[in-house]
C-alpha cells in the first residue's frame, strides 16, 4: 500500500504520524550528535574544567591542548602511522577485492561457487580468534613490530566483505555491455578497469567506508603486533593518556576530536555514493 507522506494534503491522522516521526527522528539525531559535540568542546577545556562542568561550555576557546598534543605528546606520529596503515590496507583491499569479485562474478569455471564460499567464510571467522597462529606466522616472517604485519592482517580482514559486496554489484551489470566491449577489442583488464570499476563506484564507496572505519579504529592488532612507541597507531597511542593514578581528560578529548576528522571528511566526500550503494537494488526500474 502506497501512503502519501506529503504533509500538506495529508489527513489529520497522517499528519499526527508525520509530526511524531519527525520529533522522534530529531531526538534520535540529537542523541547521536550531542556526545560528539560535547567531546569537541571538551577539547578546549582543562581536566579540572571537565571534571567541574562536564557538560558546560569552555571558558575560552584556546588551542593549547591541540599544540601540546600534536607537538609535545607526539600525536602527529600516531596520526601518520594510522594514516599509513589505513591507506595502504585499503588500497590493496579495493584492488584485490575488486579483481577477485570481477573473476568470480563474470567467469564461470569449476569451483566458482566453492571459491566464493571460501571468501565468505572470512566474514564468519573472526581473525581475533586466531591471534596466536597469526602471531606465529608474523614472527616467522620477521614482521613483528613492523607496520606491514597489521597491514597484511587488515587486508585479510577486508577482502571477504569486499568480495561479497562487489561481486553482487558486478553480477547485476548486463552481459551485453561486456560483449560489446569485447567486440570493440577490449581486453579483460580494460573491461574490468574502464567499465566495471566506474559502474561500481557507489559500491566501492560503500566498501571503503565499511572497511576503513574499523581499520582506523582498531586497537587490538596494533597493540599485539606493534610494540615500539614510534610505530603505534592512534587508538593505541590514545590509551597512553590513561594513567594509573590520573587521566589527562583534556588531551584525551582533544585526541579523540582529531581522530574522528579523517573519517568524517571521507564520509562527507563519499556520502553521495555511499547512500547509492546502500540503497542499490531496493528500487527496481
Amino acid at each position: 500500500m502506497n501512503i502519501d507522506f506529503r504533509f500538506k494534503n495529508a489527513h489529520a491522522g497522517l499528519k499526527v504520524v508525520i509530526v511524531l516521526t519527525l520529533i522522534f527522528m530529531s531526538l534520535y539525531v540529537l542523541l547521536i550528535l550531542y556526545p560528539l559535540f560535547n567531546m569537541c568542546i571538551s577539547a578546549f577545556k582543562t581536566t579540572r574544567q571537565i571534571l567541574q562542568k562536564p557538560f558546560g561550555l569552555p571558558e575560552s576557546f584556546g588551542f593549547q591542548n591541540f599544540k601540546t598534543l600534536w607537538i609535545d605528546k607526539h600525536f602527529s606520529r600516531f596520526f601518520l602511522n594510522s594514516l599509513l596503515v589505513t591507506t595502504s590496507a585499503m588500497i590493496f583491499v579495493l584492488l584485490f577485492g575488486s579483481m577477485a569479485s570481477f573473476g568470480i562474478s563474470r567467469y564461470r569455471f569449476k569451483g566458482n561457487t566453492l571459491l566464493y564460499m571460501l571468501f565468505l567464510s572470512g566474514i564468519m571467522l573472526p581473525l581475533k580468534a586466531a591471534v596466536i597462529p597469526l602471531f606465529l606466522i608474523v614472527k616467522s616472517m620477521n614482521l613483528v613490530d613492523k607496520p606491514l604485519s597489521v597491514i597484511f592482517i587488515f587486508i585479510a580482514m577486508g577482502i571477504p566483505s569486499t568480495v561479497f559486496i562487489l561481486s553482487g554489484f558486478m553480477k547485476s551489470i548486463p552481459l551485453d555491455l561486456e560483449h560489446a566491449a569485447r567486440i570493440d577489442g577490449c581486453s579483460d583488464f580494460r573491461i574490468y578497469w574502464q567499465i566495471f570499476i566506474p559502474l561500481c563506484s557507489s559500491a566501492i564507496a560503500l566498501v571503503t567506508i565499511y572497511n576503513a572505519v574499523p581499520i582506523w579504529n582498531d586497537f587490538f592488532f596494533p597493540l599485539v603486533f606493534l610494540t615500539s612507541e614510534s610505530k603505534k597507531t592512534l587508538p593505541v597511542g590514545l590509551s597512553s593518556f590513561f594513567g594509573q593514578n590520573s587521566t589527562n581528560w583534556g588531551l584525551l578529548f582533544t585526541g579523540l576530536t582529531l581522530a574522528i576528522v579523517p573519517m568524517i571528511v571521507m564520509y562527507l566526500f563519499m556520502s553521495k555514493y555511499f547512500i547509492k550503494g546502500m540503497t542499490a537494488g531496493a528500487i527496481k526500474g
